[in-house]
């Protein structure tokens, strides 16, 4: 049964999603068509600085994200409590810069605003919604991509696709599926290599910190633990910091995505090759389980529309008013 997305996904509520955009027909508007031989490379940098100014804008943590070709991934969390801790003036100077008004007068729309408690309340309502997120995501890269086309019509597929991830395994997994796309399609073969995500950011981040002149630097893989200092919980590449979903280390994490992608199916275009870490244990899980919940993130393979344990989607489901909710028995299975 399809559940829909105001079900799942409400307004004023806090919560983690891994989210799909698609190019219109699924054509190469963000890289290089190999049909045609025209190269828009360009624009999946466009998008990335796009989401780096939301991020600045929202109530919202990015946990990861890749910029594909053809599609974008983004894993997010909504803090709707945080919007609402937010001043009236706070509100409208994160709106205005999300949409400034047109005439150039910013201080008397500012006003407006700040003097409108029916719109103050719907303003604060959109700056922790998903849906105005990608909204605000999407739009502009399409005006902007047209423009430099010469051409009007859609350039994102329809609505985005979203999974409600409702526990930490359930974050982490995605978190590895956005962040080994490009390994996944054999755009490169280490995660140094792959531009346009959040690993790339991350691994960058901890190579522009201070070390001993001993101590390597990342290359085509993640260095073993002993020669990285340990690092601090995992935090968001983008928006609100100071939250943690997770109990790894950003240097565990990154390992885990390096050890992941050397563990994934051989018949893919992309892998590499190697053992998983023993932070898996904490975890509660062997290198297959993990393996599995990587794969199962995937839409139409695995989960659909909820991702987590058998008892977080059971606990979901009845939050909903529902028996149950598809990818109960992946969970159920992926458990043994």
């Amino acid at each position: 049964m399809t559940q829909a997305r105001s079900l799942l996904v409400p307004a004023n509520a806090h919560g983690v999603y891994h989210c799909v955009s698609r190019c219109v027909r699924r054509a190469w508007l963000c890289g290089r068509d190999p049909l045609t031989g025209a190269d828009h490379e360009h624009r999946r940098q466009w998008v990335e600085d796009r989401l780096a100014q939301l991020a600045e804008l929202y109530a919202v943590s990015i946990w990861a994200y890749a910029v594909m070709s053809n599609h974008l991934h983004v894993v997010i969390e909504m803090h709707a409590d945080i919007a609402h801790a937010w001043s009236a003036e706070e509100i409208a100077t994160r709106w205005l810069g999300l949409y400034p008004p047109e005439d150039g007068q910013y201080e008397p729309a500012k006003a407006q605003i700040v003097a409108n408690h029916d719109r103050l309340a719907v303003l604060r309502s959109r700056l922790c919604s998903l849906s105005w997120f990608m909204k605000s995501l999407s739009e502009p890269i399409a005006r902007r991509a047209n423009g430099e086309d010469h051409c009007k019509g859609r350039f994102w597929e329809g609505r985005f696709r979203s999974q409600v991830l409702l526990d930490e395994t359930a974050v982490l997994s995605a978190m590895a599926y956005v962040d080994l796309n490009p390994i996944r399609a054999g755009m490169t073969s280490h995660l140094e290599g792959s531009v346009h995500t959040s690993i790339c950011k991350r691994i960058r981040a901890i190579e522009l910190e201070p070390r001993p002149q001993t101590q390597s630097t990342f290359c085509d893989v993640a260095p073993p633990p002993s020669k990285l200092a340990r690092k601090p919980e995992l935090a968001p590449v983008l928006g609100i910091r100071g939250l943690s979903v997770t109990a790894l280390s950003t240097t565990e994490y990154i390992e885990l995505v390096d050890a992941t992608g050397r563990r994934w199916h051989p018949n893919k275009r992309g892998r590499i090759t190697g053992k998983l870490p023993a932070v898996l244990g904490r975890l509660g899980m062997d290198a297959s389980q993990w393996i599995d919940r990587v794969r199962a993130v995937k839409p139409g393979r695995g989960f659909c529309r909820v991702i987590g344990s058998e008892s977080a989607l059971l606990d979901k489901a009845a939050e909903i008013g529902q028996r149950w909710l598809r990818g109960l028995g992946v969970s159920r299975s992926l458990s043994n």
